[in-house]
């Protein structure tokens, strides 16, 4: 049974597996007690990142992943909350 899947679905599936790979090589990187291998895992996870943005666009040029435009109002609400949760830490 040959199942042909759609390029929506492959790049779905390639997103949701660079989604995943982050995950874990960020887990990875945290629970690392040597520095040398926590600073390999880093490079890995910056990768991954590297790679899952390029998915994303590809997959929103083409229009399987549509965003809708975002309120400029919006956007500084949502930085605003971030930066502030960041300061306390």
């Amino acid at each position: 049974m040959n199942e042909v899947y759609t390029e929506k679905e492959i790049l779905g599936d390639a997103l949701n597996s660079e989604k995943n790979a982050t995950t874990l090589y960020n887990l990875g990187a945290n629970e690392c007690v040597h520095d040398n291998l926590r600073e390999t895992m880093l490079d890995l996870l910056a990768k991954e990142h590297d790679i899952q943005v390029d998915v994303f666009n590809q997959m929103h040029t083409m229009g399987y992943y549509p965003t809708p435009a975002a309120e400029a109002k919006k956007v500084q609400e949502a930085k605003a909350k971030f930066e502030c949760g960041f300061k306390a830490v």
